[in-house]
Order: C-alpha cells, then structure tokens, then sequence
C-alpha cells in the first residue's frame, strides 16, 4: 500500500493535468505491446500489430519490460502535447539526468555498449533513442492519438465536475476508486509495496493516462525538490472503453475524410499531438507552405488554434476538433 499524506497545503494543490503527453503514452503501450500479460483492455489495439516490431522500434522496447524500476521516460520528454517539442527536451537533457533516469533501470534485452553510450552522455546514441521514440509513436500511438486526447479530456471534464460539486475530498476519494481511496488526511494507493510519502505542501498532480495498467504510480520531479508529486491513474480499465478507443472503424474515417479531405483530416490527426508547421509537414510528406495552407483552413474553420513559441508556431486541436476527431473514430 503505498500512502500519500496531505496537509491543508496540499490539498489546497491538488490539481488535474490534461496529459502526461503523447511520449510518455507511447512509452507505456509499448511496454503493453511487449509485455508478457496481455491486459484485456488492450487487447484490440495489440492485435493490430501481429506481435512483430519493426526494427526502428526495436532500441525503445529494449529499455522497457525489464526487471525492478522502470524508466521514467517522461522526466526526459515532459508532458508538453507536442511530438517534436517531447523529442527536442530528450535531446536536449542533461547527461546527468539521463544517468539518473536510466542508471538504476535494469535493461537485459538492450545493446549494452548503446545503454553505455547513453549513460557517457553520447549524442548518436541519444539521437538514436529519440528516433526509436518517434518511429514507435507514428506506429502505435499516433494514428489513435485523437480518440486518445479526447478520451482523457472527458475524464479531466468529470473530475472537474466533482471537484465543484463535491470539493477536493469527494474529487479523491471517488476518482479511481478502488485502486485509491481517501482517508483523511492520507490517500491509500493500491501498490506492490508499503511506502508512505509526505508531500510538505507541495501538493499533488492527479495525471490521467490510457496506457497505464494497474496500480498508479507516483512520479518524482528528481531535478526540482519544489514540484509537486505526479500520481498517474489509469482510464483504461474494461474491454468495453478499450474497444471504443481501439477498434477501427473505416466508415467514420472515410465520412471525416469525406467532409475535410485526406490530406486535411491527416492533418488535423496530426494536430492532436501539438506540432509546429515544420513536424506537420515532416508528418504529411507535404512542403511546409501546403502544411501552413491546411493549417490556416482547419484554424478558419475553429478545429485547431495556433500560438508562436519562439521562431516556430505551435499548432493545437481545438475541443471542437477533438469532439469531431472523437465522434467519427480517427
């Protein structure tokens, strides 16, 4: 049991993330696509792959499944909604970190002297890593990442209502009951083992996420003492919302791609994620001006908005796209 104490502080802290973002996802499922026990749940989107990675996916699913504590690949891309930013934090991290994150992971499956390489802080060997991540989110969690998005925003919405309706004590005592239960002022999570964590104050991010099988887990900013504890939750628990998000439908594809066109209705796919013009044009294998051309038509049209970040913009899907995205199965 693993036992989470609030102070007044804290639960006036307690917050919902929208996403632990696509990355993160990603890193899980293939941990489900790989993984000896087949949860139900997943059973129809692992299906889709015949139990055969392709070899670019092959250095990711080295790293995962392994024996004791598992990478925390999210303390290395984030939680941001875009691809391309996820990958540019992974690049970008500092040595240290990645010897933090992956020196006490046990890894028999990888390439010993790639897993060296990352720990001496070697950039092909980083670079490769950050391919392998791009290569297995374009397989597995990028075609599904609308029904995704809009799945976990309709949990973030219900938590959100019992947070008003009942405060922040019915929002943790009922959001994933019984895996968690409140009991003031400690809240029990279902865990392989008995841990008690005093948060200080620093209160408490409720993450929701698909590709996480039971229990929770409790994550750790190890770069900044400060930040709040992140409790990850899984949404996905029955075959029945499974096959919701997982099951192809073609009808409802054709009828979305009937309405905006192919390449426009990729596009707005793609936007799920969050990308800049460069990544939707990199992802559509169109020039950025046509890139920008569809991004302007599905903005007019209020199905994504787009903020600049610096010298690039950033494309994001709009609740309106999500719920269209959503309701027609992309």
């Amino acid at each position: 049991m693993l036992r989470i104490h609030l102070t007044a502080d804290d639960l006036a802290r307690v917050r919902v993330a929208p996403t632990m973002g696509p990355l993160a996802e990603t890193f899980h499922g293939l941990a489900k696509l790989t993984g000896a026990t087949s949860c139900a749940q997943f059973r129809p989107w692992r299906r889709q792959f015949g139990g055969q990675l392709a070899e670019e996916l092959r250095p990711l699913a080295s790293l995962v499944n392994g024996p004791g504590p598992r990478l925390d690949l999210g303390a290395l891309t984030g939680s941001d909604p875009s691809v391309e930013a996820g990958i540019e934090r992974l690049l970008g991290a500092p040595d240290e970190l990645v010897r933090l994150e992956l020196g006490h992971v046990a890894t028999p499956q990888a390439d010993p002297r790639w897993v060296r390489a990352l720990l001496e802080g070697d950039l092909g060997a980083r670079q490769r890593l950050a391919d392998s991540l791009r290569a297995t989110h374009d397989a597995t969690v990028g075609p599904y990442w609308g029904r995704i998005r809009a799945h976990l925003d309709a949990v973030r919405a219900d938590l959100a209502r019992t947070l008003l309706d009942g405060g922040v004590e019915q929002l943790l005592d009922t959001f994933c009951s019984p895996l968690i239960r409140w009991r003031a002022p400690v809240l029990e999570v279902t865990y392989p083992r008995s841990l008690d964590i005093p948060l200080g104050g620093r209160g408490l991010v409720l993450a929701p996420m698909v590709f996480l099988a039971d229990p929770p887990v409790l994550l750790t900013d190890t770069t900044d003492p400060d930040a709040p504890h992140v409790l990850a939750f899984p949404t996905v628990r029955d075959p029945l919302t499974g096959a919701g998000l997982f099951s192809p439908d073609p009808t409802a594809r054709h009828s979305l791609t009937a309405l905006l066109g192919r390449t426009r209705a990729a596009a707005l796919d793609v936007v799920t994620d969050g990308c800049t013009t460069t990544e939707l044009a990199r992802r559509l294998n169109v020039s950025p001006a046509s890139a920008s051309q569809h991004a302007t038509v599905l903005r007019n049209a209020n199905l994504i908005t787009t903020q600049r970040r610096g010298g690039a913009v950033l494309h994001t899907i709009t609740p309106l796209g999500a719920d269209l995205l959503n309701r027609t199965g992309a």
